[in-house]
């Protein structure tokens, strides 16, 4: 398996919420994607949907914002959706996450972002890579609690078996993300 390494890491929580993160959504050929962003340009929560209050409830509660206000652009974060989009499957790799929850997932979440486009891994896999081979159910909660779809690509894990296993926003999506990527399932 080929790694990248990304440039921004999952950084732990380091203070209360956040007043105001501010939204903005992007049209896709999966459909409407919405990232919410923090003051700092810190990706919060993003999905394949256009309600933000969906997203903010997704964020941890330390890391909740208290409002949303909606914004044309985020600058680099759309930018890099847009790119992703247009072929540059690197583009979300300098993108800034901020998420926060156990041990196991602050772990895990950085290491789902060094999985290569076009080069899923299973859970098993995903929890060797985070430390803990034994935590294969762990590895399924790091993606099923990934707020931040695509610039954390849970997408990329796969069960056992090869098959698709879930996502929050749907199997075809994440066939279409995995076919964009490069990869076909068998």
């Amino acid at each position: 398996m080929t790694v990248s390494t990304p440039q921004a890491s999952t950084p732990e929580a380091t203070g209360p919420a956040v007043s105001t993160a501010r939204w903005a959504s992007v049209s896709t050929p999966d459909g409407t994607f919405t990232v919410l962003a923090d003051a700092a340009d810190r990706v919060l929560a993003s999905g394949w949907t256009d309600d933000p209050d969906y997203l903010t409830a997704l964020i941890h509660r330390s890391l909740r914002p208290k409002a949303t206000q909606r914004a044309d652009s985020l600058g680099a974060i759309t930018d890099a959706v847009a790119a992703y989009y247009a072929g540059d499957v690197a583009a979300l790799d300098v993108v800034e996450v901020h998420q926060e929850s156990g041990p196991f997932l602050r772990k895990a979440w950085p290491v789902l972002r060094t999985i290569a486009p076009g080069e899923p891994v299973t859970y098993a896999r995903l929890a060797e890579l985070s430390g803990t081979p034994t935590a294969i159910r762990g590895a399924a909660a790091a993606c099923s609690r990934n707020a931040a779809a695509l610039f954390v690509p849970c997408h990329r894990v796969l069960r056992s078996d090869g098959s698709l296993g879930g996502f929050r926003y749907g199997l075809p999506i994440k066939q279409a993300l995995l076919e964009r990527e490069g990869y076909t399932l068998a």
